[in-house]
């Protein structure tokens, strides 16, 4: 595609000053690529790009080191930054996760009983959330897989979410020590109403792509299953009704008995295929592209105000409790998460409660009682 007729009218090239803090680094962990902007045909646009910022952690479900939050920082201020940039693609590697938050090896192997050091990283954690809603670019979440906890938080921050169906969504905090206020708490009820809000914090149910778009959560959702050479939606859950027996709308919540066996069987069938949840997010870049540049910015700050302005309200309380709570029941929790099996990852609940009702303080002795491997020795 050729250059504008009216690029020739423009005056010749000046030095232009760099805005950014730092030279731009490569940080293990996180990619930060530009990418050719097209139009709505698919034409390449010259000199014109989409950033996508991709966190780069597959074997741990893309969940974020301290590292990785440093550089997506950077990465997220480099793109806001660029000139030449139209949008923002926020994603993760692989088709598994698009994040599952923080990363629970670390979190249980250094944070754990370090309120000051995780007092510190969670500065890094809200400077992150931040620069995601202060972006002077729309940014758009490519949700390729799983979106919990913290991610699930970072993810709502984007602007726009597009999604391929078999995701899941939610939180996870109530049930592995820690409460969903890295903007979850701030962010659900803008986007859900309080009922729905209460229902996705508090009780760490993942939602499918298809109730979560449904309710308000995502901008888009396309199959990501191909069996045999056709994209087929999600066979785990009902996308070809809306309403159950007793009336109660049933789209997008999970199958069960035979129906769940067969959407099973299919999915080891199928493979899954991303081609089409790109394209989509290709499209969108496109309509973006095709806007004032100027007045698309000031109409998604104005947008972006109720989840800033619930944010900017809670994020330093909201650090100095998740700082605190280490020495308590996230101390707990990350290290049954971590020490764990694949199938026993919580703590005994019934038996904290027990033990607090009992008003037996928190020590060493029954963090140790708490864990996984205690509860297999009874």
């Amino acid at each position: 595609m050729s250059a504008h007729p009216a690029a020739a009218l423009a005056p010749e090239p000046r030095a232009l000053k760099d805005h950014n803090i730092v030279p731009e680094t490569v940080v293990p962990g996180v990619l930060y690529e530009k990418r050719s902007a097209r139009t709505p045909d698919g034409a390449v646009v010259p000199g014109l790009f989409n950033a996508w910022i991709t966190l780069d952690n597959p074997a741990q479900f893309n969940s974020y080191t301290t590292e990785m939050v440093k550089g997506t920082i950077l990465a997220f201020r480099a793109a806001s930054n660029a000139r030449d940039v139209v949008a923002v693609v926020f994603t993760g590697a692989g088709d598994k996760a698009f994040c599952t938050g923080g990363n629970t090896k670390e979190y249980a192997e250094y944070y754990a009983g370090n309120p000051q050091e995780y007092r510190q990283y969670m500065r890094l954690f809200n400077d992150m959330v931040s620069a995601i809603l202060g972006c002077d670019k729309p940014v758009i979440c490519r949700v390729n897989g799983m979106r919990i906890g913290g991610g699930q938080e970072i993810g709502m921050a984007c602007d726009f979410s597009v999604a391929q169906d078999l995701a899941r969504f939610g939180q996870a905090g109530p049930k592995h020590g820690s409460a969903p206020i890295g903007g979850a708490t701030d962010f659900l009820p803008v986007m859900l109403g309080a009922e729905m809000a209460m229902v996705s914090g508090s009780l760490c149910e993942p939602w499918s792509a298809h109730k979560a778009y449904r309710l308000g959560m995502l901008t888009d959702i396309v199959p990501a299953l191909k069996v045999d050479g056709k994209f087929v939606p999600n066979p785990l859950v009902i996308t070809d009704r809306w309403l159950d027996e007793y009336g109660k709308i049933a789209h997008g919540e999970p199958r069960t008995g035979e129906e769940l066996a067969a959407g099973r069987e299919m999915l080891k069938r199928g493979n899954v295929d991303l081609s089409l949840l790109d394209a989509r997010v290709e499209e969108l870049c496109a309509r973006i592209l095709l806007t004032f540049p100027d007045c698309f910015t000031k109409t998604i700050e104005e947008l972006r105000k109720p989840k800033i302005d619930a944010w900017n309200a809670n994020k330093e309380n909201s650090r100095s409790w998740l700082a605190l709570n280490m020495m308590t029941e996230a101390r707990a929790g990350f290290r049954a998460f971590n020490e764990g099996s694949k199938e026993d990852r919580e703590i005994d609940f019934v038996a904290l409660r027990q033990a607090l009702a009992a008003g037996t303080p928190w020590t060493d002795d029954l963090t140790e009682s708490l864990m996984p491997a205690a509860r297999a020795q009874k």
